[in-house]
């Protein structure tokens, strides 16, 4: 075990201000920065910890400065915070992939199938029904736009259309269809 005063006997001036600066302005700068970034101590003590970093590498300019050196340490943790802040918001946050595992992808297959049986019992309609049924369901006409495009009158475009969605319900349900 090393005692104390061989480590004392080992450092330099550098050492003895970081000590002197981190005993002297570490709470304070550490409860400052903890306003900055919403109370999040993790991140405050990396602040501090980059600030006291960046004293120490700046050691000799603050050895001869005049006065406490509490406002430059404040301003350096101010600007980490704002570089940092300024990062995140530069790259798109990084999610884990994980969940997006889990989230069922939209099956085509269940789309195409329901097409075809929509397509077959269209089929099953007579053409005059089926006319009837695309120019106001699939092509969303109103009867009276029906009626003109199809040359019938709107009482019988509106006739087909009932019996064309109760033809496609019975034909539907032989297939399995269930509303």
């Amino acid at each position: 075990m090393r005692k104390d005063s061989d480590v004392a006997d080992r450092t330099g001036p550098d050492e003895e201000l970081m000590r002197a600066l981190y005993e002297e302005h570490a709470a304070a700068l550490l409860a400052f920065v903890s306003r900055l970034v919403a109370g999040d101590r993790q991140r405050a003590e990396d602040v501090v910890q980059e600030t006291l970093l960046r004293a120490w590498r700046n050691a000799d300019r603050l050895r001869g400065a005049t006065g406490s050196v509490r406002p430059w340490l404040v301003t350096v943790a101010r600007r980490i915070v704002i570089d940092n802040h300024r990062s995140r918001q530069a790259r798109p946050r990084e999610v884990d992939p994980a969940p997006l595992e889990q989230i069922p992808a939209e099956d085509e297959i269940d789309r195409a199938l329901r097409l075809m049986t929509i397509s077959d019992a269209l089929d099953d309609l007579s053409q005059a029904h089926r006319e009837a049924l695309i120019e106001t369901y699939f092509r969303g006409r109103t009867v009276s736009e029906a009626a003109e495009v199809l040359g019938v009158p709107a009482g019988t475009v509106r006739s087909r259309v009932f019996y064309a969605l109760r033809s496609m319900r019975l034909s539907l349900q032989e297939r399995g269809v269930t509303a």
